[in-house]
């Protein structure tokens, strides 16, 4: 059986099965589409990652941030990147951007670095994405020295991207709000590269985990620059990650401007803690996300 029809006899009723009433809602007309980062369901894409996204196309999400591209095979949880493409489109999903392996190359020669920032540009422009992005600083970095290297490995890898047409996005964690030096580790990478070849990935939770700067301000302090946002929620007891909702971060207001940020995308996220399993807390989170704060952005 052809894939196409296999898509398209599959049972949409086995797919909302696994979704909570609460979260069967009509899509809300915005000019974000509801955006997942797929690493949050990790566990679920190894499994069955045709079953997840149809799960999760149920719940409202239609637009996905992937992750884990094996730039050897060129493949996407187990399918080439055409494949895996053309099984997006069946399902009318997109993605926009994907966290890949770029942290790796930090020590890596001119020439390992170019052809493996190469390998990154075809799964991504295979896809349709518009960004890659650079998804942490490995814990030997968090120096001077380290974020000294950062910089020049963003803006090589930023000229490189740029040059094919895409765009390079770097994600934040809480180290980044760190001193290094005279500044934080956000400064070294908004001060120090190129505006032009490297965007950031904000991640709220993370922003509000380190409590150096509010999301508003940090916007401030570059408008424009940051295209890409990851929501997600932090326990109110451990300050781990938890469904939005069920935390202390009150995005009604803490969020910032999304014309000022330049967003063009958002990911809700969340990277373990969950309530019961990942499909459950993105069900919830769909919802909360919904009801509460799409209508802000």
């Amino acid at each position: 059986m052809k894939r196409s029809t296999f898509l398209k006899q599959s049972s949409a009723l086995a797919a909302l099965a696994f979704v909570p009433s609460s979260c069967r809602m009509s899509f809300s007309n915005t000019s974000f589409p509801l955006g997942l980062q797929l690493y949050t369901v990790r566990d679920f894409m190894a499994k069955d990652p045709l079953g997840t996204l149809k799960k999760l196309k149920a719940m409202g999400y239609s637009d996905f941030e992937s992750y884990g591209f094996d730039t050897v095979n060129k493949t996407y949880y187990g399918y080439g990147a055409t494949e895996f493409k053309t099984i997006l489109e069946d399902l009318e999903l997109t993605t926009y951007t994907g966290h890949y392996g770029l942290p790796g190359l930090m020590e890596a020669s001119e020439k390992d670095l170019k052809n493996y920032v190469d390998a990154c540009i075809e799964g991504a422009k295979t896809l349709g994405d518009h960004y890659i992005t650079w998804p942490k600083l490995a814990d030997a970095y968090h120096t001077v020295e380290g974020y000294t290297l950062l910089v020049q490995k963003l803006n090589a890898i930023g000229g490189q991207v740029s040059a094919a047409g895409l765009k390079l996005a770097y994600h934040n964690f809480g180290y980044d709000f760190n001193t290094y030096g005279n500044k934080t580790g956000m400064d070294w990478v908004l001060e120090e590269t190129d505006p032009d070849l490297v965007k950031i990935e904000v991640d709220f939770y993370w922003v509000m985990h380190a409590g150096v700067i509010s999301p508003k301000a940090l916007i401030e302090k570059a408008p424009g620059r940051f295209p890409l946002w990851h929501i997600k929620d932090m326990d109110k007891l451990s300050r781990d990650y938890t469904e939005l909702g069920n935390g202390s971060i009150d995005y009604t207001k803490v969020l910032p401007n999304a014309k000022t940020a330049g967003l063009e995308r958002y990911y809700i996220e969340q990277g373990g803690n969950f309530a019961e399993n990942s499909m459950q807390s993105v069900s919830q989170s769909a919802s909360y996300f919904k009801k509460h704060i799409q209508g802000l952005i």
